[in-house]
């Protein structure tokens, strides 16, 4: 079986997202997104634009860094650092290779974990708030390590859900085309992606539209917002096809207006 994290990394490198993806990624770590606040991850990321003036290398390295760190954050009461932390590395890596290209895949699952706690938490009026061992032990797979054989079977799922959620919203404009299909693969071929990765992501391509498949494999609200999110990277969101895919997708998912709003602003995507 394929490692469907490495496949979603893979994916946001193929070039298959849209010139938006960076901008919502870089959006979702600043101080209008999941680094908003008073959180560890709001100093985090300031640490990170006041060393990242050298330019791109120096981003990578610091992230590259960090990312080894985001464990230990996790542990001390700062589920979302890890999101943050590893979604950085995944957004500054998404042209590279090398040793770190796993990260990319892990980073975008972090990054989606993170905005659907964060989504979620603003939507629970009158909750408890929990403490920094329940926040940790709480945080979606994908913030943290797998701690069981089930858990790596729902994070692998989760992310093959987020690779069919961002094909499906491709698809909101029309099928996705033969060319476009034989440049996506070129990539995958590339970077040395696993054949039976190639013929997942050929067979997800060459099917027609349908929210009904994807929406049956959703197993929480959690995974609804990610998936949700997922698809609102991968397309531009400048057509009323893709206006009207992602009102159809929400409504779908149970997404009330509200939890779409606050997914659509930490993203810095207009409604």
């Amino acid at each position: 079986m394929f490692d469907a994290r490495e496949l979603l990394g893979r994916i946001l490198q193929s070039g298959m997202t849209t010139d938006k993806t960076t901008d919502r990624l870089g959006h979702a770590m600043g101080p209008d997104g999941l680094a908003s606040g008073d959180s560890g991850l709001s100093q985090i990321f300031k640490d990170l634009m006041a060393q990242s003036r050298g330019g791109l290398g120096n981003v990578t390295g610091t992230a590259e860094k960090w990312l080894g760190t985001a464990g230990r954050q996790v542990q001390s009461g700062n589920p979302l650092a890890i999101g943050g932390l590893a979604a950085l590395a995944g957004s500054v890596l998404g042209g590279g290779r090398g040793a770190m290209r796993g990260a990319v895949g892990g980073g975008l699952l972090a990054l989606l974990g993170s905005l659907a706690m964060q989504t979620l938490a603003s939507r629970n009026q009158g909750g408890e708030t929990a403490g920094p061992d329940d926040a940790a032990a709480k945080a979606p797979i994908g913030l943290r390590e797998p701690q069981s054989p089930s858990e790596e079977a729902q994070l692998q799922d989760t992310a093959k859900l987020a690779v069919k959620a961002m094909i499906n919203a491709a698809k909101a404009d029309g099928e996705i085309d033969g060319a476009e299909i034989s440049r996506i693969l070129g990539r995958l071929k590339e970077d040395g992606g696993e054949e039976e990765a190639q013929a997942f992501v050929i067979a997800e391509m060459q099917k027609p539209l349908d929210l009904d498949e994807l929406v049956r494999e959703v197993p929480s609200r959690e995974v609804a917002v990610q998936v949700y999110g997922a698809s609102l990277l991968a397309i531009t969101v400048d057509t009323d096809a893709e206006r009207d895919y992602l009102k159809r997708l929400a409504e779908r998912l149970g997404l009330d207006e509200a939890t779409v709003a606050k997914v659509h602003d930490t993203l810095g995507v207009g409604a």
